[in-house]
């Protein structure tokens, strides 16, 4: 992903263009069933810091989060790798957040910039976890908080809640696992494993 000649990437780039016109269909993607949407309000709010906070929604998809998060009072920087996602995020969100093509492994984010780094279902597919993690630090004001969204999922793919936590405490900051069993965050039982991991706070230098 990291290649100079193909920073992005271009075949996921095709990827999830190709995904973006049916990508809001899963009901936790396009939060359109009230009680779904409800339900991740109630549990982001209660995860970040109150609004006004800066938050850079990072592989934001189609808006869905930064838009609910806008609508809170939250200033919100969303970035996703595909166009076609970003047309779908600006068409729905455009008015109250702002939205910019890049790739969440070399984030076009200003450092130091943001209250809360959100990533939802994104960390997984990046080529080093604790890597990741790093540079998405970066972003931070100090005390700020990280948020991320993740699974090991019944199709074999993603991170376990243990992995995720490792790759935070690997880059230096202290995390805590919160599972996310609730069907209603889905729109379905489910019988996989879901989580966030949060992080408010860098470990302390030695010396």
């Amino acid at each position: 992903m990291d290649n100079e000649d193909d920073p992005i990437g271009q075949a996921a780039v095709a990827l999830w263009d190709a995904e973006a016109a049916a990508f809001d269909d899963p009901p936790d993607h396009g939060l359109r069933d009230p009680a779904v949407r409800a339900a991740w309000r109630d549990l982001l709010l209660s995860l970040l810091p109150p609004a006004p906070a800066r938050v850079a929604d990072l592989g934001c998809g189609t808006g869905s989060l930064a838009l609910l998060l806008a609508e809170e009072g939250y200033a919100v920087d969303g970035v996703d790798l595909s166009p076609q996602m970003i047309l779908r995020a600006e068409a729905k969100a455009g008015h109250v957040a702002t939205f910019t093509r890049g790739d969440a492994w070399q984030v076009p984010l200003e450092a130091e910039h943001y209250d809360v780094v959100l990533c939802r279902h994104v960390l997984w597919a990046l080529p080093d976890a604790t890597e990741a993690v790093r540079r998405w630090d970066r972003l931070l004001r100090p005390g700020g908080t990280m948020v991320l969204v993740e699974g090991s999922w019944s199709t074999g793919a993603g991170l376990t809640g243990a992995q995720t936590l490792d790759a935070v405490t690997a880059a230096g900051r202290r995390g805590e696992l919160l599972p996310l069993p609730d069907p209603a965050l889905w729109g379905r039982a489910i019988d996989d494993e879901r989580y966030a991991v949060t992080s408010s706070s860098r470990v302390a230098s030695a010396g």
